[in-house]
């Protein structure tokens, strides 16, 4: 129920992340090729990355209803748009869910940006505010970030036993870290020269990129790449 990514490195332009790529987020808004559940990601896209240009990362958001294929003036700026810490995402709404540029990833606190790719029912999820849209992406955004991203697999694991058929693959970055969870859906990395990215799916069909298996956690740090394993979901 949508395909993301997220990327921390160099000064990249965001276009060779999103739109450049072979298989990227722009063929995966409708032709995905490791998607699970549904067959395209057409109810919006949303960009989000980190500008450096002041004293400290600044998060910056350009989000749309609308398939990506079609933002045409998107596909004119994005050369021009570089970071060194992007979180992107193309969109497949859940049942019932809104399709509106406030329903879709990447939400923000201020400093963190998050993207889910799952579902998640919303009776389960703790109150927590800020939420950006009564989306049950928001509402787990939301409520992460009222927990702390240092929390975030403890918070995952309690989800998921609160909720056994949620599907919990988080993307989150706030310039310095990016984390990621695999849990229910497919996560990939690549280590490149020049940084790392992690994707719901490869978006080229280089060798060197890895599946993260399912119940993990991954932080990506200037230091390198660690991922942690996390509890299973409790049994009945």
């Amino acid at each position: 129920m949508c395909r993301h990514l997220g990327w921390l490195g160099a000064d990249v332009p965001v276009s060779s992340l999103v739109l450049d790529p072979p298989n990227g987020l722009l063929v995966q808004s409708y032709s995905p090729r490791r998607q699970k559940h549904g067959l395209m990601n057409a109810d919006g896209w949303g960009v989000g990355f980190f500008d450096a240009s002041g004293p400290a990362p600044v998060p910056r958001r350009w989000r749309s209803p609308a398939p990506l294929w079609g933002e045409v003036s998107f596909h004119s700026v994005a050369p021009a748009l570089r970071s060194h810490c992007v979180v992107a995402a193309v969109r497949s709404a859940t049942a019932g869910m809104p399709i509106e540029a406030s329903a879709t990833a990447p939400f923000t606190d201020g400093r963190w940006l998050l993207s889910h790719n799952g579902v998640v029912d919303r009776a389960v999820l703790p109150r927590a505010p800020g939420a950006e849209s009564i989306c049950d992406s928001a509402l787990l955004a939301a409520a992460i970030f009222a927990r702390g991203l240092d929390q975030l697999g403890d918070t995952i694991v309690e989800i998921a036993n609160a909720d056994p058929n949620a599907r919990l693959n988080v993307l989150a970055a706030n310039g310095v870290r990016l984390l990621g969870t695999a849990w229910g859906d497919t996560l990939c990395v690549l280590r490149r020269d020049d940084g790392v990215v992690l994707a719901s799916e490869p978006y080229d069909d280089d060798s060197d990129w890895e599946d993260v298996p399912d119940h993990h956690l991954v932080e990506v740090t200037a230091a390198g790449v660690r991922m942690t394993p996390l509890d299973p979901p409790k049994g009945p």
